[in-house]
């Protein structure tokens, strides 16, 4: 189509909204493996699952079968408020790269909370309220979930209780004080507060902390105070679901113009943006109705998927939560404190890395300082300052172009632009001053991760 077919800004009306999720698991001929009872070795059942997680939640984490799920009606209400969100042709961009390719962006960051992650926090919190619960606990990286669940948790009438990465804490204080703001606590990660970051901060003095630090501390909150439960933001077959609402609003848009892509790129730390944006179009791709080319963008100082393991390992650093197949770099692993704070689990997603194992995707590990390049390129032209983690997509959207530039192909190409930016100026002008190096484990660091690695015949 030429320029004058396509609007810069595609919207989907009200009524086109999806109302249900689509669950990838059902289309998967080989399932993700079953997470693990840490203590038995055996998989988690509903009732051991409901002691950290919400029932209902539970049962949508085990659900590997039912391909639609129903979006509660008070959750419409919710998402009506912000969704759909717009789908745009980087007009502009394209035209600065001089490229023959397509390049469309689906834009997460048009709500208060400023990324995707709220399109999960509402449906958790929901969940928690419908039974009834005080308040959930919860980690944070960058500081994109505990801000969107805090929005939720404020919107519904319970309490919340986020465990930040210590290092982001301290680069990121205005999201920090927006959690606060919608009335929930922020305590920077490893702490005082709990046994197992008090055994981390002894045995680790000085330490920036880690999305796996974090993970355990809120844990441990919720299982031992009356009416609480864990809530995730990312990583979990359930969030991927919640997230799907992504994809499938994507895929609509561009059916809508009758655009299909060639490409489709994802930041990813945990997987739920870029569970979230493939969903539908990996759905095809795994019943053989069309074919993509989809790239995960990983930080080459966390890179989970390019050079972990695929293996049984703990969520969590504290060694508390159930194991979970995946590619990892093992749960004692703590990344260099990098700019991309939702970039740095140290593992993926169970069902990602499925999918990854089974060659139904690529992965890119790409530098800091090249990232937030892609990042200023793309604000000068788009005007909009996006999300450190989604210069990763960024990154390689630009180089896929390029590559289009260099063979004349017309390639179409999606990512997914997860956020924006604007609480994250810390790392900006670490990059504009000449500040912001670049760092990869070595082969020993990871070679000392992989050796606590818990040892499963299964």
């Amino acid at each position: 189509m030429s320029k004058k077919d396509i609007p810069y800004k595609i919207y989907l009306s009200e009524s086109e909204l999806p109302t249900q999720w689509y669950n990838i698991r059902a289309d998967m001929k080989n399932k993700p493996a079953p997470l693990l009872n840490p203590g038995t070795l055996e998989p988690m059942t509903l009732e051991e699952l409901s002691v950290v997680f919400c029932t209902e939640l539970a049962k949508q984490e085990l659900d590997d079968t039912t391909p639609y799920i129903d979006i509660p009606e008070e959750l419409m209400d919710f998402y009506r408020m912000y969704r759909p969100s717009p789908l745009i042709r980087a007009y502009c961009l394209e035209e600065k790269l001089g490229t023959p390719a397509h390049i469309y962006y689906k834009f997460e960051g048009n709500n208060t909370s400023g990324s995707h992650k709220l399109n999960s926090a509402i449906a958790q919190a929901y969940y928690a309220k419908k039974q009834g619960l005080k308040g959930v606990t919860t980690e944070t990286g960058a500081g994109q979930w505990g801000t969107a669940l805090s929005m939720a948790c404020s919107y519904l009438g319970i309490d919340c209780k986020v465990f930040m990465v210590k290092v982001s804490y301290e680069q990121k204080p205005f999201r920090r004080e927006v959690m606060r703001t919608f009335g929930a606590s922020a305590t920077p990660s490893p702490s005082p507060d709990t046994n197992v970051g008090r055994e981390i901060l002894e045995k680790f003095p000085g330490t920036t902390g880690s999305l796996g630090c974090a993970i355990s501390e809120a844990v441990e909150a919720a299982v031992s105070t009356e009416g609480y439960r864990y809530v995730l933001g990312s990583v979990l077959s359930q969030v991927l679901l919640h997230q799907s609402i992504v994809g499938l609003e994507t895929k609509a848009a561009l059916d809508k113009y009758g655009v299909k892509p060639d490409i489709i790129i994802g930041c990813a730390g945990g997987g739920s943006n870029l569970g979230g944006l493939i969903a539908p179009f990996m759905g095809e791709k795994l019943r053989g109705e069309a074919d993509y080319e989809i790239i995960a963008v990983e930080p080459a100082s966390c890179p989970s998927f390019t050079r972990g393991v695929y293996a049984y390992d703990f969520c969590d650093t504290g060694k508390v939560c159930p194991l979970a197949k995946m590619y990892t770099l093992g749960s004692g692993f703590i990344p260099a404190p990098n700019h991309a704070g939702g970039l740095r689990y140290h593992g993926m997603s169970s069902a990602l890395s499925q999918l990854y194992h089974d060659g139904y995707m690529s992965a890119r590990a790409v530098s800091q300082t090249s990232v937030f390049e892609a990042g200023e390129q793309f604000c000068r032209v788009e005007g909009i300052l996006p999300a450190p983690e989604s210069n990763h997509a960024i990154k390689v959207a630009i180089d896929e172009a390029l590559k289009c530039k260099e063979t004349g192909e017309e390639k179409t190409i999606v990512f997914g632009l997860t956020g924006t930016g604007y609480f994250d100026m810390t790392a900006y002008e670490k990059f504009n001053t000449g500040m912001m190096t670049d760092s990869a484990p070595t082969d020993e660091e990871l070679a000392r991760a992989f050796a606590d690695l818990p040892v499963v015949n299964k």
